[in-house]
């Protein structure tokens, strides 16, 4: 009798899917709120910069983040260094899926005769983008697609009952929310979208 109760509950664990854990990457080396103030084209090179910034160095995630990964998790992160780092600082020495489909929304500024912090462009990009305005980068509805296809993947791993972690971006973070929600799942965490700060994903 013991033995098969134990045998029904590996059989409910194993249809249960596990967790889905939405990491923002660390502190990269670029810090958006220095200058010097920058024209739309200078920002268009800070950009690209900060693209391929690492993290910074004398940083690690919270304890708590920590605690939450299982030893069996899958671990995924976008191909930008400072995601791929964050991944690796959390996988411990496992292996990490990197995949682009996972990297940044971009950040198009409008070609405005003025000169702002990074921190400011990053804002005013943001918003012409979610209003259309792409400037030969992905539009938002190719984004949007990608965070479908994402938010698939995400699921997929997660069927076999194992937690899946992915360490990937603050905007890119958000636009998987929806496609998560659509797909059954809710977020029974929310620790915001600082830097390391992380959401958790269950299915109803």
């Amino acid at each position: 009798m013991d033995a098969a109760v134990k045998q029904s509950d590996r059989s409910a664990k194993a249809a249960s899917p596990g967790r889905i854990i939405v990491v923002r990457h660390g502190r990269p080396v670029l810090n958006r709120e220095e200058g010097p103030r920058l024209d739309w084209l200078a920002y268009r090179d800070w950009w690209s910069r900060y693209e391929q910034s690492p993290l910074a160095e004398g940083q690690s995630s919270s304890d708590a983040l920590v605690r939450e990964i299982p030893d069996d998790a899958v671990i995924f992160s976008s191909v930008r260094p400072r995601a791929m780092q964050t991944a690796d600082h959390l996988a411990r020495g496992r292996s990490v899926t990197r995949n682009e489909v996972f990297n940044e929304a971009p950040l198009p500024p409008p070609r405005w005769r003025v000169r702002y912090l990074p921190k400011t462009w990053n804002k005013i990009a943001r918003v012409v983008w979610l209003m259309g305005y792409h400037g030969g980068d992905e539009h938002i509805s190719q984004v949007r697609l990608r965070a479908s296809v994402a938010a698939d993947l995400l699921v997929d791993a997660a069927s076999d009952g194992r937690d899946v972690v992915l360490a990937a971006h603050g905007w890119f973070n958000r636009m998987l929310r929806p496609e998560l929600k659509k797909r059954g799942w809710a977020c029974v965490y929310d620790g915001g979208d600082k830097y390391w700060s992380y959401r958790i994903y269950q299915r109803k």
